[in-house]
């Protein structure tokens, strides 16, 4: 329906006020086009004023655009007024480290925020050049930075970008120092944000200071002792950055631990924000890490991995006797690193997500190890126990594993990718693989065959009708079995957790992109030794499981 004349008015009054106020001539000349281009354009400009981006505890992601509800200079500078201004406000001393990813915008969004710091008095300390995240939030701790600021997208679109924060000891305390931010901070940052006025009032200063490479050569050094220093490194791996900033760094930290360097996907190798080879720039999607098999398959490699654009996820594909290669779930890798971890001698807390799988639990029971579940997200894993033992690992499905949280205490691609490296060079060297691994874990536990259900929307109302009508009409049976457990967690979480004798659904809305998600499990038990009769009954369940949510949920 289109707009009438009186919003038209008031969405244009809006529109000039904005162009005001814009301190970037070319999201003014974007901003100005819209305009002229009026009462055709008036959705468009409707939507780009619907309201501003908020800042959340993921900080500000979206499109890259002109006006209040986009990523653009003008917004970049009223959130980082609004977090130098929160962080005075707490009495946080230090400096303000900031890094950046290769999209569309990053290097000058980056740069406001330093000169926005130093303008407010506090120094600015930029990375040296396109980094990945756990860059950044290694820094944080190495530099006893007050705060970190990242400024990414991650897996997004092209077209997106986005404003993570990360707090220091200072404000951050034992279990948040150099990690993402949590309630109350996000509330407290946004209200700071919503209170900066004029941009033109706010003090620029000069641009910070650029750090040096032994920045990054410290990460490295780190991260490559995440290891053991005498295990075998025999392997061959294939990998891809998918466009992003983590080939440099990866391969470094790979030749620092004594590896071969991987062989790159050449496509792929350099930075790239249009990623024009893939759809989305996610190792999840359908199609993403085609080049990456291809490349692992020519060059006989013994393993593929893949990091998203900003190098703090990590996927893993194996080569499968019976269906070739195959990218490992999240949760497949996350319980071997659990495992390998475990049989290294690592003591501590292992922790994971409510919509992670249950094996990690059932491992922990069994071997008497803390254990610890949260709501999704690092922000909360790397708080997981709330102190009671020292976190020693984490993860989540989403292909986030923390594998050394005094290093980095976030998710991490690279160390990640390295300790999957240690754990399967040593398993050739023993004559076996990482599937022979997670075949000997289900023989014990019982195999936990995961999956997702997941509709990208264009409407997120879409989105709030599915979760009312789960909560209006919640299923009493699941797969022929009663439910025995039926948990909303509202209003601390949006999210509705079904539970059978044998199986477990979490539904909830994601909370970075467009997308209605409901993680599945079943457990199946070994019988007779027979690990691949159980995985074809669970799987053959599981794909029962996702039919029966999927109408429940009205999709």
């Amino acid at each position: 329906m289109p707009a009438d004349t009186t919003d038209i008015d008031d969405i244009r009054e809006q529109a000039r006020r904005w162009l005001d106020d814009d301190p970037d001539p070319a999201s003014r000349a974007e901003l100005q086009a819209v305009l002229d281009r009026l009462p055709t354009s008036a959705p468009e400009l409707a939507d780009r004023f619907a309201g501003p981006l908020t800042f959340g505890t993921a900080g500000l992601r979206g499109p890259l655009r002109a006006g209040p509800n986009g990523m653009n200079l003008a917004v970049v500078t009223q959130a980082a007024a609004g977090l130098v201004g929160w962080l005075a406000a707490q009495g946080g001393s230090g400096p303000l480290v900031i890094g950046y990813d290769a999209r569309h915008g990053s290097r000058q969004f980056a740069e406001r925020t330093a000169q926005v710091a130093t303008g407010a008095g506090r120094p600015a300390l930029l990375l040296p050049r396109p980094l990945p995240t756990p860059v950044l939030a290694y820094a944080v701790r190495h530099l006893g930075a007050v705060a970190g600021v990242m400024v990414t997208a991650s897996h997004n679109p092209p077209q997106d970008n986005g404003y993570k924060v990360y707090l220091g000891a200072d404000l951050g305390g034992e279990l948040g120092a150099g990690a993402q931010i949590v309630p109350p901070a996000d509330a407290g940052i946004e209200a700071a944000i919503r209170a900066v006025g004029p941009l033109a009032e706010v003090p620029l200063g000069p641009p910070g200071q650029v750090l040096g490479d032994d920045l990054v050569a410290s990460y490295v050094e780190r991260a490559a002792a995440v290891i053991a220093p005498d295990g075998p490194r025999d392997l061959a791996v294939a990998y891809t950055p998918l466009h992003g900033v983590g080939a440099a760094v990866l391969t470094a930290a790979f030749a620092r631990a004594g590896f071969p360097v991987p062989g790159v996907v050449p496509e792929q190798a350099e930075p790239d924000p249009a990623f024009p080879t893939v759809s989305f720039p996610n190792p999840e999607e359908p199609g993403a890490v085609d080049l990456l098999v291809a490349l692992a398959e020519s060059t006989g490699a013994d393993l593929a991995i893949a990091n998203d654009p900003d190098a703090d996820r990590c996927a893993v594909a194996v080569r499968d006797a019976a269906t070739g290669w195959r990218m490992l779930r999240g949760d497949e890798v996350g319980v071997l690193l659990a495992d390998h971890l475990m049989r290294r001698g690592v003591t501590g807390l292992y922790a994971t997500t409510i919509v992670s799988s249950s094996l990690l639990r059932a491992m922990c029971a069994a071997r008497d190890v803390p254990y610890d579940e949260t709501l999704t997200g690092f922000k909360w894993i790397v708080r997981a126990g709330g102190g009671s033992a020292p976190l020693v690992f984490g993860y989540e499905e989403a292909l986030g594993y923390c594998v050394a949280p005094d290093h980095v205490r976030d998710k991490d691609g690279i160390t990640a990718a390295l300790t999957v490296a240690e754990l399967a060079a040593g398993l050739k060297a023993e004559g076996r693989t990482l599937t022979d691994r997670l075949d000997e874990l289900a023989a014990e536990f019982g195999v936990h065959h995961t999956d997702q259900l997941s509709v990208r929307v264009d409407d997120l109302r879409e989105i709030a009708t599915a979760m009312a009508r789960i909560r209006a009409a919640t299923p009493t049976a699941l797969l022929d079995h009663p439910v025995t457990s039926a948990q909303d967690l509202l209003p601390e979480a949006d999210v509705v957790i079904l539970r059978t004798a044998a199986a477990r659904v979490v539904i909830r809305p994601s909370g970075t992109e467009p997308k209605l998600k409901a993680y599945l499990e079943v457990v199946e038990p070994v019988a007779d030794g027979d690990v691949a009769a159980a995985r074809a009954r669970a799987t053959e369940a599981v794909a029962a499981l996702r039919a029966e949510i999927a109408a429940a949920l009205g999709l």
